[in-house]
């Protein structure tokens, strides 16, 4: 049996940036362990299959899985990619304005806005769950250390290194300067037990003016990911939370420059509401053999 796949260039304008998702959209044949199988084998960061949903309140249901197999929840480039691509494929029937959907992502149901500009599909609309603030890092030369940076490196004065979630958990730890950012080079082994210590999943490096951000997730085998929704929503969230930004600000982070896959994420935040948007591209296609 073969099943078609896909290729979505996220939180790209052109081909071969942003963040590249593999994608099965005919993925209702597969079994529970077909699903990471093929995540291992199309190689990329992750890799989105979807499905019917298992509520008539969903449009769809969709699941992710890294290249190592693990399957993760947040509703980040995973999710827009697929959105993208179903709006795209004309599975979904769109209007001019705002189009509004409900995908199913592990337990939870989330909304989705598809924005459309004279027949064009201009770009899809995340909404994330509220953020959770969880454990603050206080091991910082260790934490430094698991980055290959200098304590001095880190900026804490301000902003605290504290786990943060919209969805997804992560770490995020302000830098100094983007050529710090650039130097960075983690122990996945030591970076991943920091992350296990305090409750999360990825790292998140940032700084500030603009926001530059670089994301290290050894705990599901990601070495480096060149756009990150699950830790963009969490960013914005922060920065609003010790008075960086406004609340009802609009944060725009550039990623993936140091991997040569420059991406721009846009996240809107207004009290609990987080919003993440974005456009992508569809690079390539192909057939996958399972059977």
């Amino acid at each position: 049996m073969q099943i078609p796949f896909y290729l979505v260039d996220v939180f790209a304008d052109r081909p071969l940036t942003g963040n590249p998702l593999a994608l099965v959209p005919q993925a209702a044949v597969l079994d529970d362990a077909a699903m990471p199988q093929i995540a291992r084998e199309l190689g990329q960061a992750e890799t989105t299959f979807l499905t019917p949903s298992t509520n008539q309140s969903a449009d769809w249901r969709l699941r992710s899985f890294t290249a190592g197999g693990v399957e993760v929840f947040g509703a980040g480039h995973n999710s827009l990619g697929a959105w993208w691509w179903l709006a795209e494929s004309g599975a979904l029937k769109l209007s001019d304005g705002a189009n509004r959907f409900t995908q199913e992502i592990g337990e939870r149901f989330l909304p989705v806005e598809i924005q459309c500009e004279g027949q064009r599909l201009a770009s899809v609309v995340l909404t994330q769950t509220p953020p959770i603030f969880g454990a603050i890092c206080e091991e910082l030369p260790s934490l430094a250390r698991s980055l290959g940076l200098e304590a001095s490196d880190l900026m804490t004065e301000s902003l605290p290194a504290q786990v943060v979630s919209t969805g997804a958990a992560h770490l995020l730890v302000p830098v100094r300067s983007r050529a710090a950012i650039g130097r960075a080079s983690p122990d996945a082994s030591m970076l991943a037990r920091i992350l296990r210590d305090v409750g999360g999943q990825g790292c998140y490096l940032f700084c500030l003016d603009p926001v530059h951000a670089r994301f290290f997730n050894p705990t599901v085998g990601i070495v480096e990911d060149s756009a990150t929704g699950s830790a963009a929503g969490p960013l914005a969230c922060h920065l609003v939370a010790h008075g960086i930004v406004n609340d009802g600000a609009t944060v725009i982070i550039e990623q993936g420059l140091e991997m040569e896959r420059q991406s721009l994420l846009t996240v809107h935040v207004a009290g609990n509401l987080v919003r993440l948007a974005g456009r992508c591209v569809t690079v390539a296609n192909g057939a996958l053999r399972v059977r």
